[in-house]
């Protein structure tokens, strides 16, 4: 299997809402899940008493739901948005 690349190697393609928060795509899953991450901690989304707790704002909201969500379940929800 040399030269094969994982699902987290493969570009996929961005749905408007999530490049609205992380940029244009493609990119692959893992560089999906660092952006998301930046612009958490950019904008400081993160509970203050519980990190593993998500506070979105509209923005990240349009992609993860406008709930807090916790940071496992996050993933899923971005993943939606991932073709």
């Amino acid at each position: 299997m040399a030269g094969s690349t994982n699902a987290l190697q493969k570009p996929v393609t961005l749905s408007g809402d999530l490049e609205a928060v992380i940029g244009k795509g493609p990119m692959t899953r893992a560089q999906v899940t660092s952006k998301v991450w930046e612009y958490i901690k950019a904008n400081d989304l993160q509970d203050a008493k519980d990190k593993r707790q998500i506070n979105p704002d509209d923005k990240l909201g349009a992609v993860i739901g406008k709930d807090q969500i916790s940071m496992f379940k996050m993933t899923a929800a971005v993943s939606k948005h991932l073709k």
